[in-house]
């Protein structure tokens, strides 16, 4: 089971690295996005394995990946999104957006007619919901840090209300 849990960090390091570099992410960020991806995907997989459940353990892997962003931005004097991002997108539910809208098709194609047609509808639908939990989940996690940390993110508050009474 360790190695598994290794493999598929190891693979989700370089979809982090990969995305970072799609984004044109700085350089100092494209190892932390994919440190970042790696470590937040392997808690989502080892959590899978423990059967706590896909949800559960996406918003995990997520708020791992928020909170730690914070704390590598503070290091590496960047904003955490250039790295949270794409440490993200490796739990993007992929499969079941397909599975949406392949089955919207279906339906559409063969009408309304028969007990097939139900159990399509049934399937869509459970695979759009699942689709959009995994997605709040994402965004849940990433903003949870942002707002814990939020006055601890910006530096040097006097000096941004003195910028408002200075005269241009």
């Amino acid at each position: 089971m360790i190695f598994e849990i290794l493999r598929d960090a190891f693979l989700s390091f370089f979809v982090g690295i990969g995305f970072a570099l799609l984004f044109e992410t700085p350089k100092k960020g494209v190892l932390v996005a994919g440190v970042l991806g790696g470590m937040g995907h392997a808690i989502r997989f080892t959590m899978l394995q423990f059967e706590f459940g896909l949800i559960t353990s996406t918003l995990s892997g997520t708020i791992f990946i928020g909170l730690t962003g914070i704390f590598c931005a503070h290091k590496i004097h960047t904003p955490p999104v250039i790295f949270t991002l794409p440490a993200c997108i490796t739990m993007i539910p992929g499969l079941y957006a397909y599975k949406s809208m392949l089955g919207c098709i279906r339906i559409y194609e063969e009408g309304t007619n028969g007990i097939q047609t139900a159990y399509l509808l049934q399937d869509t639908v459970y695979n759009f919901i699942l689709t959009s939990s995994l997605l709040f989940c994402l965004a849940i996690g990433i903003c949870i840090a942002a707002l814990i940390f939020r006055k601890k993110s910006i530096k040097n508050l006097k000096n941004i209300k003195d910028l408002g009474t200075r005269k241009l």
